[in-house]
């Protein structure tokens, strides 16, 4: 039986990720919130410095087991818990399914999120059209490449038909790019994908509006 805390903050994508992996593998897990906006961020705190010097969610704990980073987490989960595996075996789709993840999760996510949007709006003196502009053309660019992608390799997931670790890391950047108010119908393949995800009960209940911290 697994003795999972993870410690996250209910509209970070990252931790939203975390969170599907886990029902996906319908693996329990306790979650503490860590806000990253009140008080100036909680994960600025001396406390959540100790699990995380780098100050970023998510953060799992395991037993004596604690790591940081989703992807890195998926990866652990997938090894430890391997009833239902994110990323195949085989390996011609495994490493398709892992350099899709990453098109997200490392090209398109780290551009937009929190610290960047923050120090573009602080300390960079940038306003909020501008703001918008930068968000709305990095997920473009992002969105336009992973499109012609899923073209190639979509069933009723990103990959074929079964969920993949690339489907974990899509529905949360939809989230975030929807937030933005991107027009998700320009990009007919990852609208589909995402809609037949989000059907899913282990992505419902990971969505960020009813998760307990969420206000």
């Amino acid at each position: 039986m697994s003795d999972i805390t993870l410690y996250g903050y209910w509209r970070s994508s990252a931790a939203y990720r975390v969170r599907i992996a886990l029902n996906l593998k319908q693996l329990p897990y306790k979650q503490a919130s860590v806000h990253l906006v009140r008080n100036g961020g909680e994960q600025h705190s001396a406390d959540f410095q100790m699990l995380n010097p780098s100050e970023l969610v998510p953060v799992l704990v395991d037993g004596d087991v604690r790591l940081n980073q989703s992807l890195a987490i998926i990866d652990y989960l997938d090894e430890q818990y391997p009833d239902v595996l994110l990323t195949p075996v085989e390996k011609e789709k495994r490493y398709l399914v892992k350099a899709m993840a990453q098109d997200i999760a490392i090209d398109i996510h780290p551009l937009n999120n929190l610290r960047v949007l923050q120090y573009l709006a602080g300390p960079m003196g940038i306003d909020d059209m501008s703001k918008q502009a930068w968000y709305a053309h990095w997920i473009d660019v992002g969105f336009t490449g992973l499109e012609k992608k899923l073209a190639q390799t979509s069933g009723r997931y990103c990959v074929g038909d079964d969920v993949s670790l690339v489907d974990v890391c899509l529905v949360p950047q939809v989230y975030n790019a929807e937030r933005f108010n991107i027009d998700i119908t320009r990009y007919p393949h990852i609208e589909k994908v995402t809609s037949s995800l989000r059907a899913l009960s282990a992505f419902a209940d990971a969505a960020p509006e009813i998760q307990p911290d969420a206000e």
